[in-house]
Parts: C-alpha cells; structure tokens; sequence
C-alpha cells in the first residue's frame, strides 16, 4: 500500500508545474492582447490628427481619359512635361480658327507728274474730301476764272466718281469756286481745276496751296429703257418752284 502511495505521488509531482505553466502562459498572453487592445484603442480615440488615405476601387472617370486631357508617360521628366506642356499650348494656338480680317476698301491709286504734285490728304480721320493742291504759280483774275493744274493722275475704284467741290475757307474769304468737277473712274489724264473768281480783286495762287476738295462718291448706272408712258406721282410735272421758293 505504501509503495502504491509513493507512486501515486510521483505521478501527481510532474502534473502540477505543467499546469502552473499553461496558467502562466495563457495569463501573459491575455496581458499582452489587452496591451494591445488599449494601444489600438488610445491610437483610434486620440485627439491627434490622422491622415486618411482612400483608394478608390472604380476605374478612372472618363473625363481624365479624353484626347485633350491624356495622362503623360511616366517615362517623361519635369522638364520633358514642360516641354510637352509647351508644345501642346503652341499647337492649340496654331489650330484656332483664324479671325475674320474686315473687307479692306477699294484704293484711290495716284500718280504724280512732277516734283511739284502733291498727294491728295484728308484734314481729319472723318473728313470726306481729300484736299487737293496747285502744282503751278498763278494769278485768277477778278470776276474770273483759270484752270490751276495739280500733276496728278488718278484712278479710282471702280462703281465711284470723284466730285470736285470747292473749299468753304476760300468760297468765304476770297469767293473762290469750283466749277466742271466731276472726274470720271476711266479717266486717266491729268486732274486740274477750274477756279471762278467771284470778287473784284485778282486771287494768287502758289504751288502747294490747296484750291479744292475732292470727294469719291458712289454712283449708279441703271440701263436705259425708252418707255411711252412714265408712273404718275402726286407732283406729276411741277417745277421750278412748284412747291415754294
């Protein structure tokens, strides 16, 4: 019986550390879990901020995928990117449509005949004649008229004539005028003026003095049509004063 005993007890003798043992364990393990568990759970409530990254798991919206927005090659530098940037930027401005130019009008083409000949100039940006100057020095006598050559040739556009009308300083001060001024668009001879001298004293002029104006007028040139009758009108053939002096 007592040898039964002393076995019973050296089998019970190895049994209880290895109890003690798996206690042990499984308590640090529990220690650590909960050491982690509170570190996770500080770091999750702390008041610092944190920075949170989100990918998204949908492809890439359309938008940054069309012909004016592709993405560069990742092979491409900074300075490469520049570059492209800048090639890009040129050759949107090449493909702009171009502006529309407005209709540049007609020219009046001159051509001087001497030295002395001055080229017609407008007095201002509105002004409708352009100023036209003797090329010879010469007297109008009073009461009447000379023809006072410019040395010019002119063309001018076709569809237009050219009215030679007098200048209102000398029709006020010297009774200056104008008379024949009508240059045709195929004319092509040299431009002179006829002055009439409407005062009682002689008119000197000298060479490069303005003596009249020249103003481009549209004309229209309908066909001519003989007809036996004409359309009648509420004037009919009232003239010469018919509707007051």
């Amino acid at each position: 019986m007592g040898g039964s005993g002393d076995r019973d007890g050296e089998s019970n003798t190895p049994t209880q550390p290895a109890e003690e043992n798996f206690a042990r364990a499984r308590a640090d393990m529990a220690g650590k879990f909960g050491a982690i568990c509170s570190r996770a759970a500080a770091s999750l409530f702390s008041p610092r901020p944190r920075l949170l990254l989100l990918f998204p798991s949908t492809p890439t919206p359309p938008r940054f995928l069309s012909s004016s927005r592709r993405p560069l090659p990742r092979s491409l530098s900074t300075v490469a990117m520049a570059a492209t940037n800048g090639a890009a930027a040129a050759t949107d401005a090449v493909q702009e449509p171009p502006q529309k130019i407005s209709k540049i009008a007609p020219l009046l083409k001159v051509k001087k005949l001497s030295e002395k000949a001055v080229l017609p100039s407008r007095g201002s940006a509105l002004a409708a004649g352009y100023d036209l100057s003797s090329a010879a020095e010469m007297v109008v006598p009073a009461r009447g008229k000379a023809l006072v050559p410019t040395d010019l040739s002119i063309a001018i556009p076709e569809g237009t004539y050219a009215r030679v009308a007098p200048r209102s300083g000398l029709a006020l001060k010297h009774s200056i005028d104008v008379g024949a001024g009508v240059i045709d668009a195929d004319y092509r001879g040299p431009l002179g003026v006829i002055l009439f001298n409407h005062s009682d004293a002689d008119f000197a002029v000298k060479p490069g003095d303005r003596i009249a104006q020249m103003i481009i007028e549209v004309i229209a040139t309908p066909e001519v049509a003989e007809v036996e009758d004409l359309d009648a009108t509420v004037r009919g053939e009232g003239g010469f004063g018919s509707t007051g002096v």
